[in-house]
């Protein structure tokens, strides 16, 4: 089983390789045609890294791996869902923010309240289907996966 995984981790970092040495646009020095296209790859390209990650912390069986990541990817779509709506929710008030009255920032203030909570709740609900699909060991080491990958994501962005 073991060989398995490795194999789909190997699988999966060759794609990552290709994905950041392939150049769409010009080349070096040329800037790339379409700003939100790039940003689109470069989103898949995060969460390839971050999946081969998570892949490769866990440990997962074959068993595992096809029951988690079902459940992994809905709550990251959830939580997608949610952080959409509250940086619309920003954006419209970020321009206008010196002209707000006191109690449209309070209400700013608020939703962000709100906005962490369901966050929160979010998390608590996806904790329990987690130990639901995988053993609690493997639960830890995911939480702590996530907050090494930031770590890892955050120190390549430093070095460019």
């Amino acid at each position: 089983m073991k060989t398995t995984l490795k194999q789909v981790f190997l699988i999966v970092l060759l794609t990552i390789s290709t994905l950041s040495i392939a150049q769409p646009h010009g080349g070096m020095g040329t800037p790339p045609p379409n700003k939100k296209g790039n940003h689109a790859e470069k989103k898949q390209n995060i969460e390839a890294m971050k999946i081969a990650f998570i892949t490769q912390k866990l440990d997962l069986t074959p068993e595992e791996a096809q029951q988690f990541w079902p459940v992994y990817n809905q709550y990251n779509d959830k939580l997608q869902e949610l952080r959409k709506k509250r940086k619309a929710e920003f954006k419209e008030n970020k321009d206008n923010f010196e002209t707000l009255s006191d109690k449209e920032v309070e209400q700013i203030v608020d939703s962000e309240i709100t906005f962490k909570q369901k966050e929160i709740d979010l998390q608590k609900e996806y904790h329990a289907k987690y130990k639901a699909v995988l053993p609690i060991k493997k639960v830890a080491k995911l939480y702590h996966a996530e907050e090494q990958f930031k770590r890892v994501l955050l120190e390549k962005l430093k070095d460019k």
